[in-house]
């Protein structure tokens, strides 16, 4: 599995880079992978968001995992600021390990908690490069 930097991860500015940390910071949400026997999970660290904003999609290999704030979300003039509850969206590479059509989620406590399971036999042989 293997993490693409999407229009919107790469924080585009739309020509004003004055704007390029802050908006970089609104659309991406921090994620850890870990490897168990038979899966893969991901967790996606987005505090204060509403369950039924999130959209995971599966097109061919790429996986997208989104939040879309819902209309009329309070916007308060902050005196400090470390992180954000507005949109994101991430896309990730699955490998042909991967089995798409039983890929599940949840969401608790601020994490959503991506299980990516392997298909058995179809898992990537770990190949050890010597330097010479």
């Amino acid at each position: 599995m293997y993490y693409n930097q999407s229009c919107a991860a790469k924080g585009n500015t739309y020509g004003n880079p004055a704007k390029a940390g802050f908006i970089r910071s609104m659309q991406r949400a921090a994620v850890n992978i870990y490897k168990t026997g038979n899966s893969y999970e991901m967790l996606v660290f987005a505090p204060g968001r509403i369950k039924e904003h999130f959209h995971l999609d599966v097109n061919g290999n790429e996986l997208t995992v989104s939040y879309s704030p819902p209309e009329g979300f309070p916007r308060p003039e902050w005196v400090l600021r470390e992180y954000s509850r507005g949109g994101f969206r991430r896309v990730f590479t699955l490998d042909e390990s991967i089995d798409t059509t039983n890929i599940t989620a949840k969401y608790a406590d601020g994490v959503l908690q991506v299980s990516l399971p392997v298909i058995a036999g179809k898992e990537e042989v770990k190949k050890e490069i010597v330097i010479n």
